[in-house]
């Protein structure tokens, strides 16, 4: 900034336009100690300078950068807009105030000059400032509702995730607590019938069933720590028959009586025989899809595919496109996709593969495949397990965030070049402005000597008459010899100026004589008139 002054201080007193050269550099030097406390000062510094400016004109490129930065930190826009206004009414005083001493001259004058520096110094970096202020604040704004609404969204998976586990390890309560209860029952038995044959045994069989009563109260304990069970626990709820091809369609059975026309393919052997949580499973994703389908497109034709092999049981729900709803009719909300977030969880934690989204026709489609035996998949309770998922959720967070910070750390330089090549440009440009309007102000004003030169007077001298540009013509002395009145007595010599003669009239031509002693000292100006020579006779009288 300070450069970009003293190139403009340079060029102005280059072009001989200030009366005071020698105050511009101390002016610069206060203009930038103020430049430096626009951030701790901002009004002062502002004003300070706007004065200055006022003052020297030389100073006006370090107040626009100044009213740029202020008016781009300052987030009020009233106090930003009477600070710029109280600025460019302190240059426009300061500059009609001193011109008659430090600027172009008269008070007018430096009007004008501090309504031209005005724009330029003032008002036009100003509005820049706040724009860009406002552009950045806003972008500011945006990242960070775009941040909360990201955070926001991965509480709510994590949220589902975890509800999708208290809901599965609410589950495997109901299968240890059917078998413990089963343990505990035989045991009981084998006490009763061991009490009278063989005692010993009888207390192995008492410490077996006592040990499944404690690890059965264990169990329930934990499970209340999760909260509250949600409708598909519990022994009514979920039985040794969920999941397999008669619950299936049960649930397709269902959704037919509430309205909606779902067909069931099945493909493969019945899931009776598979571990109870890819049962289990699989009944989640098909109840989860069709109460999506009840919710969101009742009017929609759905699809159940449920196909098994040998390695792997995979489900797809695939519905089509609602009935087109009228732009005035009221819609069923949005869902927020927890459940399948939840759906998700399940499948995975078993080893399997999920997917789900919107089809290219305007219907949607669930993907679900599970392996027939999940063998080492991490399950809930597992040592481990929690870490292996929480690496697998997260990791894909790191990897996005590096990306993120990838681009923006290859993208900011550019920005930021391109940045301060605009605000460098930008200065040059108002101050070139300023220049030019400097100069045309200055070369408007009344300069010293400027105006109609002062007429000789009787008794300067030949070299004063001479010094003011009246010298001797000769067409003008042949145009006066013989129509000229006597000289005047003492007269050493005359002349005839060109620029003597002040008026031409009908009759001839008036000219002015003036007449010098023998000591060159003009004693008399004479002025006469000699005939025209377009007005004489085109031939001489005999």
């Amino acid at each position: 900034m300070v450069f970009a002054g003293l190139g403009v201080w340079a060029a102005v007193a280059g072009l001989g336009l200030l009366r005071h050269p020698y105050l511009q550099l101390p002016a610069l030097a206060a203009g930038a100690g103020l430049f430096l406390l626009r951030r701790r000062f901002p009004a002062a510094a502002l004003l300070g300078l706007a004065a200055l400016t006022g003052l020297a004109s030389c100073v006006a490129p370090v107040t626009a950068a100044a009213a740029f930065t202020v008016a781009r930190r300052t987030a009020r826009a009233r106090r930003r807009g009477r600070l710029l206004i109280a600025a460019a009414s302190l240059l426009v005083v300061c500059a009609t105030v001193s011109a008659p001493w430090l600027g172009p001259g008269p008070m007018a004058y430096g009007l004008a000059l501090g309504l031209v520096l005005t724009p330029t110094a003032v008002i036009v970096p100003g509005l820049v400032g706040t724009s860009y202020g406002q552009q950045r604040r806003l972008v500011r704004a945006l990242r960070e509702r775009g941040d909360a609404a990201e955070r926001a969204r991965r509480f709510a998976d994590s949220e589902a995730r975890i509800h999708e586990r208290s809901r599965i390890a609410a589950e495997m309560h109901d299968l240890v607590g059917h078998r413990l209860s089963l343990i505990s029952l035989h045991a009981g038995g084998l006490e009763l019938a061991l009490e009278q044959a063989d005692p010993e045994l009888r207390e192995e069989a008492v410490l077996v069933r006592r040990t499944t009563r404690d690890a059965m109260r264990e169990l329930r304990q934990a499970l209340g720590v999760l909260g509250p069970l949600g409708r598909d626990t519990g022994p009514e709820a979920l039985t040794d028959a969920t999941g397999t091809r008669a619950d299936v369609e049960a649930l397709v059975d269902r959704s037919r009586d509430g309205g909606i026309a779902v067909r069931l393919d099945w493909t493969g052997p019945d899931l009776d025989a598979r571990p109870a949580a890819v049962r289990r499973a699989v009944h989640r994703v098909v109840r989860e899809a069709l109460t999506n389908v009840h919710r969101y497109a009742s009017a929609a034709h759905v699809a159940v595919t449920v196909v098994h092999d040998e390695e792997t049981v995979r489900v797809t729900v695939r519905n089509g496109a609602p009935p087109v709803v009228r732009p005035d009719s009221a819609g069923p909300p949005l869902g927020t996709g927890r459940g399948l977030t939840g759906l998700r969880e399940r499948v995975e934690l078993l080893g399997g593969t999920f997917d789900a989204g919107p089809l290219p026709s305007g219907g949607f489609r669930v993907d679900a495949t599970v392996p027939a035996e999940p063998g080492d998949a991490p399950v809930p309770g597992r040592p481990g397990a929690e870490a292996e998922e929480r690496e697998d959720v997260e990791e894909p967070e790191d990897a996005e965030d590096a990306e993120t910070a990838g681009a923006e750390g290859g993208l900011a330089p550019e920005r930021r070049t391109a940045d301060l090549l605009t605000l460098a440009l930008g200065l040059v440009a108002l101050s070139v402005l300023t220049a030019l309007g400097t100069a045309f102000v200055h070369a408007a004003a009344p300069q010293p000597g400027a105006g109609p030169r002062p007429l000789p007077r009787v008794g300067m001298t030949y070299a004063d008459v001479a010094a003011d540009g009246v010298l001797d013509n000769g067409a003008v002395r042949a145009a006066a010899t013989g129509h000229e009145p006597p000289r005047p007595a003492g007269t050493a010599g005359c002349i005839y100026p060109f620029n003597g003669a002040t008026e031409r009239s009908p009759g001839g031509l008036t000219i002015a004589r003036y007449c010098f002693d023998g000591a060159q000292r003009l004693i008399a100006i004479d002025r006469f008139t000699v005939p025209s020579v377009r007005d004489a006779a085109p031939w001489e009288n005999p």
